[in-house]
């Protein structure tokens, strides 16, 4: 049972262009976005339930890899990892296709459902970790770069090497990328309140939630 004392919060807006050091109050603040739509709510809809919404980010500082993150890094240290400002390209939209399939319900039509089409420096400066195994694209993820943070924004990667996690690979490359830069948080979105597909993001070590009162949190099952 969920408290409904509680405000519900639904917000957005549109910004075709955002500083880095304003993304990282948004952020703070439980703000995301998908190309230039900024948004935040407190509630979703999740399959039949009304879900309480949690916003997760790790404190870098604190944060280390776990021994089945590592051996997700080493199964993949034979593939090429470029990380780059967002390039659109044939291959990744190829990529984005073929990675739909593996969802039945919330299909996305576009990459541009979560990219403007200048995605690199619109609304905000933004790179890419592109893997590559044999010279062929099988994994892109996209993240946002501000001035103490990065933020993941979209993964996907070749369904038929499912066995190697190149959704978790590439989101512990952001975390490096983040880590390397001297950032102190990293943004993982969203999950939900109870179990739900979202729960990987709940595991890594020195993860916090919003409690949408304007306080970070620890999770005390995280790591």
């Amino acid at each position: 049972m969920f408290d409904f004392e509680v405000s519900f919060i639904n917000e957005e807006f549109d910004a075709a262009r955002v500083p880095p050091d304003q993304l990282d109050a948004l952020l703070a603040s439980g703000w995301r976005h998908f190309g230039t739509r900024f948004f935040r709510y407190n509630f979703a809809l999740y399959q039949f339930d009304i879900r309480r919404v949690i916003p997760l980010r790790i404190r870098l500082a604190d944060f280390t890899f776990s021994r089945s993150q590592r051996r997700v890094l080493r199964r993949n240290q034979d593939l090429e990892t470029v990380v780059r400002p967002i390039e659109i390209t044939t291959n990744s939209e190829f990529l984005f296709h073929r990675h739909k399939q593996r969802f039945n319900h919330g299909v996305p039509d576009s990459i541009y459902d979560f990219l403007s089409r200048e995605p690199a420096v619109s609304p905000t400066e933004a790179n890419e970790v592109a893997v590559f195994h044999g010279g062929r694209l099988v994994a892109v993820s996209y993240f946002d770069i501000g001035t103490s943070a990065v933020s993941g924004i979209y993964a996907m990667f070749e369904p038929t090497l499912n066995s190697r996690s190149l959704g978790i690979f590439t989101l512990l490359k952001e975390i490096e990328f983040a880590i390397e830069s001297g950032k102190r948080f990293y943004y993982l979105g969203y999950a939900y309140e109870g179990e739900s597909f979202y729960d990987y993001k709940k595991r890594f070590r020195a993860t916090e939630e919003f409690d949408w009162k304007g306080e970070w949190k620890k999770v005390q099952s995280a790591g």
